[in-house]
């Protein structure tokens, strides 16, 4: 290249980090021009809280610095195209600007765009394409051991981590010494850097004072002031990846998944593995012959490529609905679903006829339910959830159904006062637990709370006094649905033992009460 060469580089070769590179390589002999634009540009992102405002700053510093020890000379300029009459709003990015100004000036467009490449090679100007860098370590990286579920960095803290399993963790210091705003800001700095340069990685959302990135199986939330007290990076990842057969699931219920399932709720607490099950179900049904697609926001499952994943972020819900409906999914899985919208999205899509999964946040199973309640006329209910599965330290721990039935409520007496009633039902046992139904102007949820009779007691005492012998109080449960059925839960470590020599003491046990008492593992 010519000594004398001028190159011109747009944000793209800034963001990305090739512009540093380069000069570090060795491949611009000539000057760099960074036109003032650029620096006014990523300042008024910085002041909105945006964080490639931030990036690009520090990128032009370190540019800076680079060519300084380079012996490359780097100068700075206000010159506009002809045509231009007063300097163009820093709010958009001045790629256009600069085009026209290489074309006049005969000077070298430097960008890591592809797209900004073809257009500047339309016009005529000489181009040179840096391709963004490749892959390098983050310093974010380092926090993390196998076993790190989520690492949480703020400014004057010190880090901190959860360590173990979901539902069997722990919260560990990571170091002594508290976060410095400048080590956060290079942390940053990188994780949009990686998010700008790698093709598995993209900022999901990039709001004034939030950002969410998701670096592969990274999902990476940043916070800043005003929003924040200070800056803060949260990174979570999934710690386990499991197939639907790890759950142990009781045959029923795989049948019910296969065959009758459609609306589908998978329920939990925040960290107890609700959305490992939803990975798990959907790569399931994918070995199926299913056609699988996603809705998330961030998309952070980690599905083959054959499953189409969806960002919510980049679309409207009418948008989603139309694309869904014309390509035709057996199952969409909607993760994290919050708000109104989503919600009536999941309906929409059901009512349709797509077999919907839908992972919501719930301190219990009925909570998942009432999240409808009042976003959906309740008889509609059981139409758009069939099913609902609730996680709770990394497995299953209950499963619901539903059904829609004309009876007197739970708790009424008066003949004239029966109407529709959705049931909630234990979907292992059959046993009603809860009743939803309009009274008036108001939506009641109703647990069933059956008073025991003398002849039940009698019968779950025996059958306590019986496994005592064998197995542990914590590793059984027992309910007696009716005066001739019985239901054993046993924990899973139990259960192979259980259907030995204390599963023939139980039949003899149940001939002699009269009494069908079944066993079965816990979830």
């Amino acid at each position: 290249m010519l000594a004398e060469e001028l190159y011109l580089p747009d944000t793209s070769a800034f963001l990305r980090g090739s512009l540093r590179e380069a000069v570090k390589r060795g491949e611009l002999s000539g000057k760099i021009l960074v036109h003032t634009l650029i620096v006014s540009h990523f300042e008024s992102l910085a002041k909105r809280g945006v964080s490639e405002g931030l990036t690009g700053l520090q990128e032009v510093k370190a540019v800076r610095e680079v060519a300084r020890k380079a012996g490359v000379e780097l100068e700075f300029t206000r010159d506009l195209p002809q045509g231009y009459r007063a300097m163009p709003s820093p709010e958009e990015p001045p790629n256009g600007l600069l085009r026209d100004l290489a074309l006049e000036w005969d000077a070298v467009l430097v960008t890591s765009d592809e797209v900004a490449r073809e257009a500047a090679e339309a016009m005529g100007v000489r181009v040179l394409y840096l391709r963004p860098q490749r892959r390098v370590a983050m310093k974010l990286e380092e926090f993390f051991t196998d076993d790190t579920m989520s690492v949480h960095l703020k400014e004057g803290v010190r880090p901190y981590a959860k360590r173990g399993a979901p539902g069997r963790w722990e919260f560990v210091p990571l170091r002594d010494e508290p976060m410095t705003r400048e080590e956060l800001e290079e942390l940053i700095r990188e994780i949009i850097e990686r998010a700008k340069t790698s093709p598995s990685c993209f900022i999901e959302i990039d709001r004034p004072g939030s950002t969410i990135v998701q670096l592969e199986s990274l999902r990476v939330v940043i916070t800043k002031p005003p929003f924040s007290d200070g800056i803060e990076i949260t990174a979570v990842r999934p710690v386990v990846k499991l197939r639907l057969e790890d759950y142990n699931l009781p045959p029923k219920l795989v049948e019910r998944l296969e065959k009758q399932a459609e609306g589908i709720l998978i329920a939990g607490a925040p960290g107890m593995g609700k959305t490992t099950f939803a990975q798990a179900l959907a790569e399931y049904y994918h070995r199926k012959g299913k056609i699988v697609k996603t809705i998330e926001s961030p998309r952070d499952m980690q599905l083959p490529d054959e499953v189409t994943q969806y960002s919510k972020n980049y679309a409207s819900s009418e948008e989603i609905h139309d694309v869904l409906l014309l390509s035709r999914p057996d199952y969409t899985f909607f993760d994290e679903m919050r708000d109104t919208r989503d919600f009536e999205l999941y309906k929409d899509l059901r009512l349709a006829g797509v077999g919907m999964v839908g992972v919501v946040h719930a301190t219990s199973p009925i909570d998942a339910i009432q999240r409808f309640i009042g976003r959906v006329e309740l008889g509609m209910i059981p139409s758009i959830i069939d099913t609902v599965i609730f996680i709770e330290n990394g497995r299953v721990a209950k499963v619901y159904e539903l059904e829609t039935t004309v009876k007197i409520p739970h708790g009424l007496r008066e003949a004239e006062l029966a109407r529709p009633v959705v049931v909630v039902r234990d979907f292992l046992t059959g046993e009603p637990e809860y009743e939803l139904y309009v009274f008036g102007e108001r939506t009641f949820v109703v647990p069933i709370k059956r008073r025991e009779s003398a002849r039940e007691a009698k019968v779950r005492i025996s059958i306590e006094r019986l496994l005592r012998r064998y197995i542990p109080d914590r590793g059984i449960e027992i309910r007696v649905t009716d005066e001739s059925h019985a239901v054993v839960l046993v924990d899973a470590e139990y259960y192979n033992y259980i259907l030995g020599k204390p599963r023939k003491k139980l039949e003899r046990l149940g001939k002699r009460l009269g009494i069908e008492i079944e066993v079965r593992p816990k979830f």
